[in-house]
């Protein structure tokens, strides 16, 4: 089959690789459907984090179950699922607690797990599933074409938007600032208008991420930056900086954009995976007392939750996809992310 490797900075390439196969009886092979880039997979594509090999790249996709091993008791061939980013097998104490990211028998896509076995990465058209039972959640049905782009959000950003929105408290009638216009900063919009907040403002410099983030339920935008950003949201909000602030980016400086931007008392989620040495200023935190929470998004905890509203129709994130490739042309869908002629790229096998 042919999967997507990185070989290093900028330098994306399709290549053929084994057929993955069952393995373990707890193993499912799925046949890709969709996958994406994720802003993180950017990260080793600019060169900010080493690639010492080539290795294989991807962790969200959609696809359809072929093939089942003996002890997988949930799911069948034929079956549309959505493979959240991280496998997780949804019995540990962790992921009974609601944190499947810390599994303690998970693993990663496209690495070695703790027995050294291999695992697929998802931009590919074949991928092996361990722990398919607690990793996989099977779909009501086939999506169509329309809300295919939806039902891939749920492998990563709409669920992280959402675990930003949850670990910041956003509560009905409250105010929301989000930091970052990427696919996942818009659906923290979503999931902020989605929990009830009275006023969401988006932090975006570009015009067409602005326009969508008012579809996607932000009341108000803010072009600057720094200082000046934070006494923009104030001057929105009545001389007071916002109740709960959600930082989807994972730089430094947007960290302490939101640690400004938030009111003395407010709370800051945070999701953006980090990169460029963000840090918490203690001091700043202990005089203000603005709390923050957040991480690694547990998304394999909310696809349930968050499909049914996908498949009603009353939430959208499928918008965020403004770029839709094949997977031949899957260095093209890293290269317009990069460059920022795109917000996310779908890609089909």
């Amino acid at each position: 089959m042919r999967a997507t490797l990185i070989h290093g900075p900028r330098d994306i390439r399709l290549e053929e690789v084994p057929d993955p196969t069952i393995q373990r009886p707890t193993d499912a092979v799925v046949r890709v459907v969709a996958s994406c880039v994720c802003g993180s997979d950017l990260w080793p594509y600019r060169g900010v984090r080493p690639t010492e090999r080539p290795r294989r790249i991807g962790h969200e996709f959609v696809g359809v179950v072929e093939e089942v091993g003996a002890d997988v008791r949930t799911l069948r061939p034929g079956q549309f699922v959505v493979a959240p980013f991280t496998v997780s097998d949804g019995t540990c104490v962790h992921c009974r607690n609601g944190f499947p990211t810390s599994c303690e028998h998970g693993s990663g896509w496209g690495g070695d797990d703790a027995e050294g076995v291999f695992t697929d990465a998802g931009q590919g058209e074949y991928v092996r599933v361990p722990l398919a039972d607690g990793t996989l959640v099977a779909m009501r049905e086939h999506p169509d074409a329309d809300l295919l782009p939806g039902v891939l959000s749920l492998t990563d950003v709409m669920g992280t938007g959402h675990h930003a929105a949850v670990s910041a408290g956003v509560r009905p009638g409250s105010t929301v600032a989000v930091v970052g216009d990427g696919a996942v900063g818009l659906c923290a919009v979503i999931a902020a208008h989605r929990l009830g907040a009275e006023r969401v403002i988006a932090l975006s410099r570009h015009a067409s991420r602005q326009a969508l983030a008012r579809e996607c339920g932000a009341t108000d935008v803010v072009e600057e930056r720094g200082d000046e950003g934070a006494a923009a949201v104030r001057d929105l909000l009545g001389g007071v900086g916002a109740d709960h602030v959600l930082e989807c980016v994972g730089t430094k400086e947007s960290m302490q954009q939101a640690l400004d931007t938030a009111r003395p008392g407010g709370q800051v989620g945070f999701v953006g995976v980090p990169a460029g040495g963000p840090e918490l200023p203690v001091r700043q935190l202990f005089a203000t007392n603005v709390g923050v929470r957040g991480g690694m998004a547990p998304v394999r905890a909310y696809i349930e939750e968050l499909a049914d509203e996908v498949w009603s129709g009353a939430i959208r994130p499928g918008k965020v996809f403004d770029l839709v490739l094949g997977l031949d042309d899957v260095a093209e869908a890293y290269a317009a992310m990069d460059e920022r002629r795109a917000i996310k790229s779908m890609l089909l096998p």
